[in-house]
């Protein structure tokens, strides 16, 4: 059962809370509609979780994507199910979520444990989850759903991991695949400094928006609009470790955690992309 209340005391069609200061830059308010604002306040979301509600602009960004309750929707790398907790139930019944993990013949330890607690985290709430299609993306495996059956395909900060080990090309073919005609793909990832020399390797997390774009664009995509709902003007982008050294990471552990605690997350680009 979802918690009802919402933060920001709204049970209609709803806009949200602004973030504290300097959490993010902001546009104009974006209406959030019931439902979603509603998943995002509920209680079945950990409150580490909820804690970077600030910084990742949940509500705003997918208003921003266009998410609708009857979409079939494919997220890429979910992680420990951050964005799970709020997709999966909001098209449980109408829709359908896919969440395209990584390489379940991996030998990487971390991946392994990563994929076996979202696992567990599935199953341990069929009421929200039952409904999940777990699929794989990687180097070799790309059927990340039925082709051409998407709706919408979303990436949160997965690019630069792609780009450190050069296959960039393949994942975008595979999202590029997997969506509809008129199907659209949604963006978030840290922004590099544009007077930067962009890596092709993106080391430090950074990724430049003119980058993106060009993957984006050699897979067949139609660049559609940018959004600035998880800027952060605070983010010099020149930290020791990267983007890791920022919250939620905190690589350095305490030297200087408060300094990186008042930056915030990263400074990100958010992009909307549309396959023809």
């Amino acid at each position: 059962m979802l918690h009802r209340a919402s933060r920001c005391g709204a049970l209609l069609a709803v806009v949200l809370c602004l973030p504290p200061s300097g959490a993010g830059a902001q546009e104009a308010a974006v209406e959030v509609d019931s439902k979603l604002a509603e998943i995002i306040a509920g209680s079945h979301r950990a409150e580490k979780s909820r804690a970077r509600d600030p910084y990742r602009h949940p509500g705003e960004t997918l208003t921003f994507f266009g998410l609708k309750p009857e979409m079939t929707v494919v997220e890429i790398w979910p992680g420990g199910g951050w964005y799970t907790d709020i997709i999966a139930p909001y098209v449980m019944g109408k829709g359908r979520y896919y969440a395209a993990g990584r390489n379940r013949a991996a030998k990487d330890e971390r991946i392994q444990k990563s994929i076996a607690l979202y696992d567990e985290k599935l199953k341990a709430n069929p009421d929200l989850f039952g409904e999940v299609i777990v699929t794989e993306l990687s180097q070799t495996k790309g059927d990340i759903a039925p082709a051409g059956s998407a709706d919408m395909v979303l990436t949160f900060r997965n690019i630069h991991n792609w780009m450190k080990f050069g296959f960039e090309k393949t994942i975008f073919q595979a999202m590029f695949k997997a969506l509809k005609p008129g199907g659209v793909l949604g963006v978030v990832e840290h922004r590099a400094d544009p007077d930067e020399f962009p890596d092709p390797q993106a080391l430090s997390g950074y990724v430049h928006v003119e980058q993106v774009k060009q993957m984006a664009s050699q897979a067949g995509f139609e660049f559609v609009a940018s959004s600035e709902a998880n800027a952060n003007p605070k983010d010099t982008r020149k930290h020791p470790q990267g983007v890791w050294t920022l919250p939620p990471s905190l690589r350095l552990g305490d030297q200087d955690k408060e300094k990186y605690l008042a930056i915030g997350e990263s400074d990100r680009m958010t992009l909307l992309f549309r396959k023809p």
